[in-house]
């Protein structure tokens, strides 16, 4: 079965590491081209990602490093992978081809920039995250104490990421950020999150914030990262899959995606270690659910609530 992934780190991985590292078959990336085609990976959303430690006027210039690595060592050596530009580009894919679509984890890179913005908008970004785990200059991220939320600019950037039909990802924001994105945005999603109902995190969702994102058209792409699935002990798939069945128990089953988080996780999941490992995944889902909801936890679900297909309530 096909599989739209919404969230890995393959190109932080790749940017770290630039001659240690090749896309089309480094064992060291979760998610490289072989894994990618062996799990039947028909599109995989490539978050850009800037790290912590750099400084503040250099992290557009990473970004740019990491966009450029994307066109240069994931598009231009493999001619089967497909930059996706467009909503619509997911229709036009051929079955041996794979899409690879960029989102942005956290808008820090822009500073207070909006050009920079649009800059990224240009060179094909199809999703924003306001923050990672800490604060910026657009909002609070989970791991900051104070919590608070939009700022003038981070409610600027999603009035922009609405214009041009741009997802907003909540997935790391604190809970007022979380309910300020909510109030904004027309493409509300979470690429790579779970439930805090099993499992008090707080990059978990909710059941109140999972069942608002729900009401606004928004999904849950679930991410496969052990810390946030459950206390301790091994990790298996069935734990992966009381955090589906949790959200389905709140009106989630045509909300939820998967969005593995691959290449930004220390550990994985027991034979769920990488992308190739894929269809396990979707074997176990199918002994608990109808094929045509796995299918939408698979690729439906993305592909029915993209921005140029929902109706805005």
């Amino acid at each position: 079965m096909k599989i739209i992934d919404t969230h890995c780190d393959a190109l932080v991985r790749l940017w770290n590491k630039p001659k240690e590292l090749r896309f089309s078959d480094s064992q060291e990336l979760h998610t490289n081209l072989s894994r990618l085609q062996a799990g039947e990976v028909s599109a995989q959303c490539f978050a850009i990602f800037v790290p912590a430690y750099i400084k503040t006027e250099q992290k557009f210039q990473v970004a740019l490093e990491q966009i450029d690595i994307f066109h240069k060592e994931i598009l231009a050596k493999h001619s089967n992978v497909k930059h996706i530009t467009s909503w619509d580009d997911f229709d036009n894919l051929k079955p041996n081809e794979i899409g690879a679509m960029l989102t942005l984890e956290g808008a820090d890179v822009i500073s207070d920039d909006l050009t920079k913005l649009r800059i990224l908008y240009h060179l094909g970004i199809m999703s924003i995250g306001l923050t990672w785990n800490g604060a910026n200059l657009c909002a609070d991220g989970v791991q900051e104490k104070r919590g608070a939320g939009l700022t003038e600019l981070g409610e600027m950037v999603v009035t922009l990421n609405n214009q041009v039909f741009v997802q907003t990802d909540v997935s790391h924001l604190s809970e007022k950020s979380f309910w300020g994105v909510l109030e904004l945005a027309d493409y509300p999603i979470a690429s790579h999150s779970n439930s805090r109902a099993l499992y008090d995190h707080p990059r978990n969702l909710s059941n109140q914030q999972a069942e608002a994102l729900f009401n606004r058209n928004g999904f849950v792409g679930i991410g496969f990262y052990p810390l946030y699935l459950k206390v301790e002990g091994m990790v298996s798939i069935g734990d992966l899959i009381t955090h589906i069945d949790q959200f389905c128990s709140i009106g989630g089953v045509n909300h939820i995606c998967l969005g593995s988080d691959f290449d930004g996780v220390e550990v994985t999941i027991k034979d769920l270690e990488n992308s190739a490992m894929y269809q396990n995944l979707i074997n176990e889902l199918l002994k608990h659910y109808k094929e045509e909801e796995v299918k939408g936890f698979a690729y439906h679900n993305f592909l029915n609530h993209r921005p140029n297909l929902i109706n805005i309530p």
